[in-house]
């Protein structure tokens, strides 16, 4: 990004996120004198993120593109010309996290909170309550499955859930997965 440094990343950093993180640099240093840079990163920023809210729709990997490639032949100097490289660059070689966060509302790294559920693993739920008690959404709820004396298996009401994932490190037998 102009640096001239290296950054490492794996399969833990989510590329769309990355993408979205270096537009919004490009934004702020905008200068705003030509419209190509001004409108056209914002509106991929828009878009960029829209898709990781698990909003995204057929035809925005195109509309990117086409974006990116008309800001870089119109914009006035540098910045504009290479504002939009990360992304065309990530969907280059990553459009199969693009195509996971648009199609199946996912994404692989797990690195998008919006794109994040909560799970409890049912065979390792041991009924204890420390979950439900935790959560500040009370979005965990005991169903009428008996996984010991007394106690019932939890589940996570994700339309409640806020996603802050309090309940994971609290959880003694690592029952809460993220998906």
């Amino acid at each position: 990004m102009g640096s001239g440094g290296m950054i490492v990343m794996d399969e833990d950093d989510c590329m769309v996120n990355i993408a979205k993180f270096y537009l919004d640099f490009t934004m702020e240093e905008s200068c705003g004198k030509c419209t190509p840079c001004r409108i056209g990163t914002t509106r991929m920023y828009e878009i960029l993120d829209r898709i990781t809210k698990g909003q995204g729709k057929e035809g925005d990997i195109d509309e990117l593109k086409t974006l990116g490639q008309t800001i870089k032949d119109t914009s006035l100097c540098g910045l504009g010309q290479s504002a939009p490289n990360p992304i065309l660059s990530t969907i280059e070689w990553f459009a199969d996290e693009y195509e996971a966060h648009i199609k199946h509302k996912k994404c692989p790294a797990g690195a998008c909170k919006d794109l994040l559920q909560y799970v409890i693993i049912p065979e390792k739920c041991i009924g204890c309550t420390i979950c439900a008690r935790i959560c500040p959404a009370n979005c965990i709820h005991t169903t009428d499955q008996v996984v010991g004396k007394n106690k019932k298996l939890h589940v996570i009401d994700q339309a409640e859930c806020v996603k802050c994932g309090a309940c994971v490190p609290k959880c003694p037998t690592k029952a809460i997965i993220t998906e």
